[in-house]
């Protein structure tokens, strides 16, 4: 995958569901002028994929027969990533229910997370980026500096789950989360830690960017527009 240093800068924010990171993700990256990556829309395009070829979440060897043989891609489109699969764009699938139910079983699959952590570093050399997931700092990109692990209580965290309109549960997408073999969420060790519970995506935005100044990164202007957190 190469060293970091070959790679452009890469900011990686972590965190559970629900806890504010896309959202604090996505305006970053448009503060800075970076790439907004979404990791968990690249292993949910991938389940999409494994669902339309009739595989089963727990069949692990035909899921890497399918990937091995499949096109997955990252094009950049409005200062986002979107992912490619065998030149179709799956964005309006990654929501459908069947991948809700299906995307942690294969996301923990050991094939799965190589292929999509080789796509996050094919995207990092091409781009600064603000990669948020739940191992980027801690296993993709263990050498950037820029880590931030963004955290909030359970009871909001169900409670934007729920807003947003969706179905799975926070204490088994938590349980999940943390207790696979394979790259669990876990705060990396040189992460800035911030809880979302109690404030808004600016003040989130601006207290990353006061911790990224000293090491050396080029900030623009803050536009502030208040607005609230969700994942």
């Amino acid at each position: 995958m190469g060293s970091y240093a070959s790679h452009h800068r890469v900011i990686a924010i972590d965190g559970p569901a629900a806890s504010g990171k896309s959202s604090v993700a996505r305006k970053l990256a448009r503060e800075l002028g970076f790439i907004y990556v979404n990791s968990g829309a690249i292993y949910r395009a991938v389940t999409w994929h494994v669902l339309q070829n009739g595989i089963r979440p727990e069949e692990a060897d035909r899921i890497a027969g399918a990937l091995d043989s499949v096109a997955l891609s990252c094009v950049v489109r409005d200062g986002e990533a979107r992912i490619i699969v065998d030149d179709v764009d799956p964005a309006q699938h990654l929501r459908d229910d069947r991948v809700n139910e299906s995307v942690s079983r294969v996301s923990k699959l050991p094939r799965v997370r190589e292929i999509v952590s080789e796509r996050l570093h094919d995207c990092a050399e091409q781009y600064d980026v603000v990669i948020e997931g739940r191992d980027i700092g801690s296993v993709v990109f263990p050498d950037t500096p820029y880590k931030f692990y963004i955290d909030a209580s359970p009871e909001v965290r169900l409670q934007r789950r729920a807003a947003q309109g969706e179905r799975d549960e926070i204490t088994i997408r938590d349980r999940d989360d943390v207790s696979r073999a394979v790259s669990p969420l876990v705060k990396a060790k040189d992460a800035y830690l911030i809880d979302t519970s109690q404030v808004t995506v600016e003040q989130v935005v601006t207290e990353i960017i006061t911790q990224l100044e000293p090491a050396g990164l080029p900030m623009g202007g803050i536009q502030i527009t208040n607005r609230a957190l969700g994942e």
